[in-house]
Formats: structure tokens, sequence, C-alpha cells
């Protein structure tokens, strides 16, 4: 059995962590006197800093502790929250990234930069990146005040797995000396003998003597992650506003006593106000097991695992075929079984594929909010849908897609506030993320309400780069499709964000390697919008399967409406036109024994099988209607990538191929068809 290393692990929690941080700093930046996303960010930071320090990040640790100190001023009032602080953290945090992702890397001087720019954000002298101390030493001086000092005994224990856990309660000693002074002693009276010991379990507790400044509140933050499984008491003692307590030897042999030079006074009397006991039985059982509900599994294991179903819905397929052949009435009641299985395989296998949009929509968060400072344009993010799910390979193929839809929408159709206003426009720009689901497809879209596609422009444009004949007729649907044709750019000069003209590029040829399509739609003045629409999953589909001549097809099952019967008299009738009358509206048809030239004759009653892609229909006539099919997608090879009839192929019970209908494509044919009959007629 393999075991993840453990920098893996940190490595991934961490990137949550980070994750979390810079959620709350970009909540903190609509609300800066929110205390408790101040304490969020605060909490992030420190747990960062902690578990760095704890699986050799050195660094991290180092450089993250100047960003934890300037939240704890925030935190206890000596310092206001600002977008300036607000700012420099967020550029912190990709530091932070970087030092996690490679830490033994040369980073130069950026650590020393960013540190300068958070010292100039919270007021005070910038700190040395490099300082060796940094972990343990206060990042930013205090002013020397006549604030009573108060004393504490503090007990506690952590339980016997804790370090094969993670956790290092050296660590935790080294924050308590962090408030002030203290005496620490170690209580080994619980270690078994030698015969008995386990290396891997703790069995030492400790007793430590601390006057410090800071309040209970701050004694609590250092045990603050780890209060659900450990034991602690917290004692005040009096007479410590003058002195602080001395250093003694423990005569007790078990006990080991650990020297810490503080100013000589006398031992004060013990007067204990409030011990808090922090074991707690119920609560613990609990702890465990809301962890339990959760584990971390590695991606490809999914993938691996989602291999292993096809596979197994393949054999189930053959097994059908052979039982169906069968008069064995075992032997089909055992294949019926097998197939209802695989089916709930599968369909716990997809769930455990889904992932929810907001995953990808809460990267864009921090865009927004860099373009927004970068361009000075005022932007509002509005997200939608965040809770529809998609197959986790459709949410990583779509990350650079949207990245460039988005700032494309920022930089070419959110005009500055100045022209927003004299146009009578709020002065903040919104871009608007939606995502929801359309039958087996999900539809992500990217709307603005900017300036709206200069249509004037794009075929000056395209005609000017050789793309369209000067005053070529075009639909309005295929001029604004111009704007994804590889290095077209209507912008007048190339910035960071625009002009080079690869990036819708990039978004087309994307979307369509995922079998999905874009809708562009845009109103002059008012806005534009860019749908894109995704199929659910790249695995397995529910399929139609179909026969046309001799060789056999699938339809995705989720754009199937309904199947209608052709007779030979209806089809002689339609020649010319290809359209049927449904419900008092005209679909047009496609014969695919047509399209694929098989060379056979119709058989005598063919089928047609309505499917649908957003609003658009139509029609395809097949010779016969197999049934469905549980269809486990393949790729297409190289050679038949262009193609673009077929979106993949899957292997039927007997071992041959069939394969996948491309819907968007075969819609968008007939729905240029009807055009072109309209226009003839």
């Amino acid at each position: 059995m393999s075991t993840l290393d453990p920098v893996a692990v940190f490595r991934m929690e961490a990137a949550e962590c980070l994750e979390a941080i810079e959620a709350g700093l970009l909540d903190l930046t609509h609300q800066l006197d929110n205390k408790d996303l101040v304490d969020a960010v605060f909490r992030g930071l420190h747990t960062l800093k902690g578990s760095g320090a704890m699986f050799g990040f050195e660094a991290l640790a180092a450089f993250t502790h100047h960003c934890e100190t300037a939240f704890d001023r925030v935190r206890k009032g000596e310092v206001a929250a600002t977008s300036e602080l607000v700012a420099a953290v967020l550029a912190a945090r990709d530091h932070m990234r970087a030092l996690v992702d490679q830490p033994d890397a040369n980073h130069g001087d950026t650590g020393s930069k960013l540190l300068a720019q958070l010292q100039a954000a919270v007021g005070g002298k910038a700190a040395s990146a490099a300082a060796p101390a940094a972990v343990v030493a206060p990042a930013i001086v205090r002013e020397v005040s006549a604030k009573k000092k108060n004393s504490w005994r503090i007990r506690f224990g952590l339980p016997a797995n804790s370090m094969a856990n993670g956790t290092n309660p050296l660590g935790l000693l080294d924050e308590l000396r962090d408030l002030g002074e203290c005496t620490v002693r170690a209580n080994t009276s619980a270690i078994p003998p030698l015969n008995e010991l386990t290396p891997t379990e703790l069995h030492i507790s400790w007793e430590v003597m601390l006057t410090s400044e800071q309040d209970r509140s701050a004694i609590d933050d250092v045990f603050i992650f780890v209060l659900d499984d450990m034991e602690l008491s917290v004692e005040e003692i009096d007479g410590a506003a003058t002195a602080a307590p001395t250093v003694e030897k423990v005569a007790a042999a078990p006990a080991v006593a650990v020297s810490v030079a503080v100013p000589p006074a006398a031992v004060p009397e013990f007067r204990p106000v409030e011990a808090v006991p922090v074991r707690r039985e119920a609560p613990a059982a609990a702890s465990q097991a809301k962890s339990a509900e959760n584990v971390r599994v590695p991606a490809e294991r999914l993938d691996e695992l989602m291999d292993r179903v096809g596979e197994l819905v393949i054999a189930q397929s053959r097994l059908s075929q052979l039982a169906s052949a069968s008069a064995d009435i075992a032997l089909r009641s055992v294949s019926e079984e097998i197939e209802r299985l695989s089916g709930e395989l599968r369909d716990t296998m997809m769930v455990l594929r889904m992932v929810p949009v907001a995953t990808l929509f809460s990267r864009f968060r921090r865009l927004v909010h860099d373009l927004a400072r970068e361009t000075g344009k005022v932007i509002e993010l509005v997200m939608e849908g965040e809770t529809t799910e998609v197959d986790k390979t459709v949410i990583e193929r779509l990350a650079d897609p949207l990245v460039h839809l988005v700032r494309n929408s920022i930089d070419h159709g959110l005009e500055m506030p100045a022209d927003r206003l004299a146009a009578g426009k709020t002065e903040a720009g919104t871009v608007i993320l939606s995502a929801r689901q359309a039958g087996g497809e999900v539809i992500i879209s990217i709307k603005d309400d900017g300036r709206g596609i200069n249509r004037e422009r794009v075929r000056a444009k395209a005609e000017s780069s050789g793309l369209i004949h000067p005053g070529q007729p075009l639909s309005d649907s295929e001029l604004l499709q111009l704007i994804f044709a590889p290095g077209f750019s209507t912008a007048a000069a190339i910035t960071n964000l625009s002009g080079r003209g690869v990036g819708m590029d990039v978004v087309k040829k994307t979307v369509e390697a995922l079998r999905g399509a874009i809708d562009v739609v845009s109103v002059p003045g008012q806005g534009s919008e860019v749908s894109l629409r995704i199929p659910l999953t790249l695995a397995i589909i529910d399929g139609l399967l179909v026969r046309v001549g001799s060789g056999r097809y699938v339809i995705p099952l989720s754009a199937v409406e309904e199947c209608l019967e052709l007779s030979l008299e209806e089809d002689l009738r339609s020649r010319g036109r290809s359209f049927i009358s449904l419900r008092d509206s005209l679909v047009p048809f496609l014969r695919l024994r047509d399209l694929f030239r098989t060379g056979t004759k119709p058989d005598v009653h063919q089928k047609v099988v309505v499917i649908s892609t957003g609003t658009e229909r139509v029609g395809l006539v097949v010779d016969q209607i197999i049934g469905d099919h549980q269809t486990v997608i393949k790729s297409m090879s190289k050679l038949h990538n262009n193609v673009a009839t077929f979106s993949g192929a899957t292997i039927l019970g007997d071992g041959s191929v069939a394969l996948i209908l491309d819907v968007g494509h075969l819609v968008a044919a007939g729905q240029h068809q009807e055009a072109q009959l309209r226009v003839a007629g």
C-alpha cells in the first residue's frame, strides 16, 4: 500500500490555505471594516506559517510571518485595513505560492520588495526578508509602553499520535516565547519503559510560566488549530505587574528543566482564575467523524477508476448481446443484473468526477481585482449558477479560455468611468459570469454591459486580413464569429491585456476540442455576451444507437427530442425541400445516408431523429433505431481529428466501432441548409 509524501500533502493543504487567504482578502476589499474577515485572513496566514516551519519550508515561514504580523496589528486595532494593505498581501500571497512550489529556487529580491510594499502599507521601516530569526521574531517593532505585564501558568499535552499527524510541539513553544519571557518545563513522567516505547508516539507534556503584555486571547491563538484533541489549562498568576517569575530547578526526577534567561524576582503567589479543560469527548468524536466524511484522493486515481468503469461497460454490453442471442433464462437474468449494477456504478463514478463551477469562477475574482487596478476601470464581478456541476476534466480545460474571455471583456468591452458616465451608464462596469445546465450541456456565459462589438471594425479588419472578400455577404452571427479567427484583433495597439490576436483563437480551439460550441450576441452601446456550450462529461454518456446503411452510429441521448417515422412517400414528396412539419413548425432535416454517401437504398420505414442544441432543432434521417446504448467515449485518431461530423467513437458489444455524431455540427449544417433554401425560394 502506497503512502502519500508528507511534503506533497503539505503542498496540497497549502494551496487550499492560499486560496482561502486570497478569497478573504478579496472579500475584505469591499468590507475593510469587517473584523471577521480580518480574523479569517490572520488565521490563514498563521496556519501557513506554522505548517511551513513544521515541514521545513523555512523561507515560507519567515516571509509569511511578516504578513501575519501586519494583520495581527490590524486585528488589534493598531493600524487600519486599507486597500493598499490588501493589495500588498495579495502580491505577497503570490510569492508565498512560489515559495511553496519551488522552495529551493532563487527568487531574487522579490521578497524584499514585497515586504517594503507591506511596510509602506502599514507604516514603518521595511523588514529584511532574509533575517534568520524572522520565524520567531516580530517583523514590526512595537513601541515600549507602560502596559501591565501578566503572568500565566500554561499546562498542555498533545495526543500520542500528534507528531505522526504533523503537529510539532516545538512550534507551539516557539510561539509562546514570542509572546514574552517564559520558563518551559517538560513533564516526562508518562514516558513508558524502553521496551514498550513507540518512537512515533508523544508522551511528554509541558508547563510554561509566561510573562507577557499580551492578554488571554493571544495564548488561545497559539493553540487555535489543535484545541479539539489536546489537553490545555491556563491560569493567571497574581503579583506579576512589576515582576516576572524566576527560573527554578525542578527537583522531581522525571521532569526536565529548560532554562530561559529572565530577570530575577520573587516567585509570586498563584491565583487560579480560569482552568480551561479543552478535551471534550463528544466534540472530539464528532470532529473525527466529520474528518472521516471527506477523503483526499489524487485526480489520477479517479481517472484510472473511470477507465476501468469504461472497460466494464463495454464488457457488459458484450454480455448483453450474447444473452439476447441465447435462450438461457439464467444467463439473461444475470446479464440484466450486471447491466443494472454497471449502470449504477457508472452513475456513481460520474458524480465523483463532477465539480461545481464555483471552483473555476472563484479564480476570476483575483483577475478582475488586478485588472481593475491596472486599467483604472471600476469593475463589478457577478457570479451566477456557481453550484452547477461539470466534469472535472472540462473544468480544467476551460480555465484558460475563460481567462481570455474575461480579459477581452474588460479590455475591449467595458469603458472608462468617465466614458460610462457620459453615456448615461453607472461608473462601475459589470461583468457577469454565469453557468446553467441545459440537457446534456452546460452553458457558461460571460456578459458585460460595455460598448458592444463594433461590427464595422470587425468587417474592416477581416477584409484587410484576407479572411473575407470585400463586400462579401455575411449574417450577423457569421460576422461575430470572425473574432475567433487566428491572429484577429481590433485593438489599435498591443498592450499587456490584448492586441496580439491569439486569445480568442485559443478559446475556439479549446471549446471545439471539448465538442462544444460558441455563441456570440452583441448590442452596440449595451454590451456583449459570449456563451460556451460544453458537454457535461467527456467520459461516458447515454446514447441512441442508430443504423445508416450498413454502418452504426451513436447520437447523444441528451440531445434527442423525439423520433418520428418517415414513410417512403413522404420522403419522395420532400425531395428538394428537406423539411418536416412538426406541430405547426418547419424543422429542416438531413439525410445521413446522403451525407455519409453510403451508396445504399433507403429502408421502407425510415426514421427521423429530432435533435436540438440551444433553441435550434434539426432532424436526422436514419434507416433504423436500434436502441439506447451506454457509450464509452474514445477520442478520434489524429488522422480523423479534422472530421467535424463526428466527435468521437465507441466500442460496441460485438467489438465493432461506432462513431459518435457531433450534434452541434449537424444542427449548424441543418440550419445552414435551411437558410440557403429560404434564400433560393
